[in-house]
């Protein structure tokens, strides 16, 4: 093969593998976020989906989620979820919400990572 379709393969596997990624990520599990005794607190969450990752801060105040603080977020488009998803997850008081148009893959990320510190704030 000349270097032209060696390059060609290159692409085709990296396009590939990127989908492959990109579609794990939308497929993980995000439950309700307030479902037992929470305790107060701010916690922390991440989580990785292919490209993407978010380091969140979540306020629990009675038993509420009242603030999230993206503090990190790596994405390749998605930056538009960064303040709508944190909206919606504290206007319905669960990491199950509509996910953001174009940023799919972001606004699944945000949710998991707010979903991780909320376990973390759960009474036992």
């Amino acid at each position: 093969m000349d270097r032209k379709h060696l390059f060609l393969v290159f692409i085709i596997q990296f396009a590939i593998l990127f989908i492959l990624f990109s579609s794990c990520a939308t497929t993980a599990k995000i439950g309700a976020a307030v479902n037992r005794k929470l305790i107060d607190g701010v916690y922390e969450g991440s989580y990785r989906g292919g490209p993407n990752k978010a380091f969140v801060e979540v306020t629990i105040e009675n038993n509420r989620i009242i603030d999230i603080q993206i503090v990190e977020h790596w994405t390749l488009k998605g930056k538009s979820a960064e303040s709508i998803i944190p909206e919606r997850i504290i206007e319905n008081q669960s990491t199950d919400v509509n996910v953001v148009s174009g940023a799919t893959n972001s606004s699944i990320v945000i949710m998991n990572a707010v979903q991780r510190a909320v376990e973390n704030a759960y009474h036992n």
